[in-house]
Formats: C-alpha cells, structure tokens, sequence
C-alpha cells in the first residue's frame, strides 16, 4: 500500500477554480489519499457550489480537464472550526469510502490569510494516519501521475524537508517554479516565465513552493507549520528556512507535473497593487531578511540605506491599513528570534550556500 497523504486545498471565493483543481485530484493514479478542503470564510457561496459539484451537479468546464462521472457523487464530510476541536476520530464509514469518492470540508470562521488557512487543516492532518502532508493551491491543476512521482521521491532521497512539484503556466509552454530562489534582497520562483524544457533529473532546491508541495507530517511536527504573522506572500520561504535549519533538505521532482494559473488565490483581495498587499508584503519581506540574513549585510556601510527603506515601506503601509501596533510587535518578536539563534550551528553555512 502506497503511504496516505492528505492533500490541503485553501479555497477563498475562487469555487471554479477549486472544482477544477478538484476534477484532476479525483482523476490521478494514486490511491491512498484524503483530500482536505479549508474553505476561508468565502463570501461567493463557495460551499455550495463545491458541494453541488460533489453531487453532480455542476459539471466543471475546462480546457485541460475531461470531466468524469464515474467519481460521483463524492461523499461530503464536513466540520466546523469548533466542531474540529472535540472531533477524535473519523467514522468508519470515512474510511470504508474510497480516496476518490470522499471529502473533507472545513469552514473556517474568517479568513485567516494562506498561513493560517492552511495551518487549520495541516493541524487537522497531522492527527491522521497520513504520512505526508500535501499542499496544493486551488489554482492548480494536477497530471495523473503527479502525486506518485511526488512519493516516489519522498522515498528516494534521504533526509527529506520537502518536495516540490514542477509547476508550469496552464499551457504548458513556460516555468511558473522550479523551486524557490532566495535573493539578497527577496526571494523568488526560479525560472518563472521561462520556456519549458523537460527536465531529466530532479534536483535540489533551497524550499518548495507550497503551490504544489508535500512534506514529511514528522518534518512538520518539529519545524512547526505556517507563521501566521505573515498572513500571505513568503510564508512558505520562512517555512523553509526553518526545514533547512533543522538539517533537512528539499528536492524538486521534476517528473511531478502541476499547471498552476498564479495569481487567483490570494488570500487578501485581488488587487495586487491594494495597500494591505503593499503592507505584507513589505512587512514579510523585512521579518525574513531580520531572522535569516547576514547581519552585516543588512546593517552594512553598503546596505543599511535598503534595510531602511523596506522599513520606511513597511510602516508606511501598516499606518495606511492600521495595522502600526501589529508591525512593531511583529518586528520585535522576529529580532528576538534572530538573538536566540545566533550560534545556531547551521545558520551561517544556508547563508553561504543558498543566498544568491
């Protein structure tokens, strides 16, 4: 028997979309799975909809997916955040149900941004009996083979943090990510929008970006989840520095192919240029570079100008969406962090190896 991984969807007022990303989950080769849906306190009326789907009812229409039948309905298992608090264990019916015919949806009371969407049914996971623990974005689509390749690798390399799938644009023809690239000054998808060609041997990288990723539940147990301080934007970045200073490694599983259209899942609104995006961002951005870069690179002659200015960005915008308490609170408890981690041993060396 194949190890049971629980595949996390974050869903937020985007339903077509998950139920598109939904259709090729059901439709993949690998048999022992429990998909987990959060929902994050949509206001499109995202439950019903996905729960029609599950039905039957409402037939997805992609350009990428044939939509199929045979895995409807799908049994709908839902819970209330409160609910999960005094649940022990599923029924026996949850588990007499196959992988492709049954659902977990869990509403959560408001939105609580990527990090602790995605921490709610993490959590819910972890008291499981899956052995892996898989994110995927509602964004995404999924080959058939995506989630096998994934543990196909979990199981290859040694002293595994994560793997990540590789994730191209809808149509195929460009890199969306190979992995994430951590830069002086930010981190991003490296080869995003570049053209794809195929790759023949999986590779390591600094993290996995958490639009397609699965991770090790005992890796999670003891690098501890999502900062939910970040909200959204980098909190998968954080994560990964926190795998990597536990001396664990991430590989990208490039026979693992994900389409993911970026962009439509965010957690906030969809307004990239919007105040509240300027302040997490610049926030998030400051909060990394405080805990994991060179001190002498940040306070340096030659930098110290650009460390101000990310700060000057970062109080700007949490006066403009009052949130000036939260940043300074935020920032004081992440240099604390950055002190008791001094001499950690390992620190130094990520830096060196990893910062381009």
């Amino acid at each position: 028997m194949n190890p049971k991984v629980s595949i996390i969807i974050l869903n937020w007022n985007r339903w077509k979309d998950t139920i598109e990303c939904l259709e090729s989950i059901y439709q993949i080769n690998y048999s022992n799975y429990d998909v987990i849906l959060v929902d994050n306190s949509s206001t499109d009326n995202s439950i019903e909809k996905i729960k029609e789907y599950c039905k039957g009812k409402i037939k997805v229409q992609s350009k990428h997916i044939k939509y199929s039948h045979l895995n409807k309905p799908i049994k709908i298992f839902e819970y209330t955040e409160k609910e999960l608090k005094t649940l022990k264990n599923r029924s026996d019916e949850y588990h007499r149900i196959l992988s492709s015919k049954k659902i977990t949806i869990i509403k959560n009371k408001q939105n609580y941004g990527f990090a602790g969407g995605n921490n709610v049914g993490i959590r819910f996971a972890l008291n499981t009996d899956s052995q892996y623990i898989l994110l995927l974005n509602n964004d995404t689509m999924v080959e058939p083979d995506f989630l096998t390749e994934l543990i196909k690798a979990a199981k290859k390399y040694r002293n595994i943090g994560s793997i990540q799938s590789l994730l191209l644009k809808p149509d195929g023809k460009l890199i969306d990510s190979l992995g994430q690239e951590i830069h002086i000054w930010s981190a991003m998808d490296k080869g995003i929008n570049s053209a794809y060609n195929p790759i023949r041997k999986d590779r390591e990288i600094f993290g996995a970006c958490a639009a397609a990723a699965v991770y090790p539940k005992e890796v999670l147990k003891n690098s501890g989840l999502f900062d939910e301080n970040f909200f959204v934007i980098f909190e998968d970045v954080d994560l990964s520095w926190r795998i990597r200073l536990k001396g664990f490694k991430s590989v990208l599983a490039v026979n693992s192919i994900v389409y993911h259209k970026r962009g439509i899942s965010e957690s906030i609104n969809q307004h990239k240029t919007s105040d509240l995006v300027e302040y997490h961002y610049n926030k998030n951005l400051l909060i990394t570079m405080l805990k994991y870069y060179p001190l002498s690179h940040l306070f340096g002659i030659k930098n110290l100008n650009k460390t101000i200015f990310y700060l000057k960005k970062a109080l700007l915008y949490s006066l403009k969406v009052k949130k000036t308490l939260e940043l300074n609170k935020i920032i004081l408890s992440n240099i604390w962090l950055r002190i008791s981690m001094f001499n950690h041993p390992l620190l130094y060396e990520i830096q060196k190896e990893w910062i381009i």
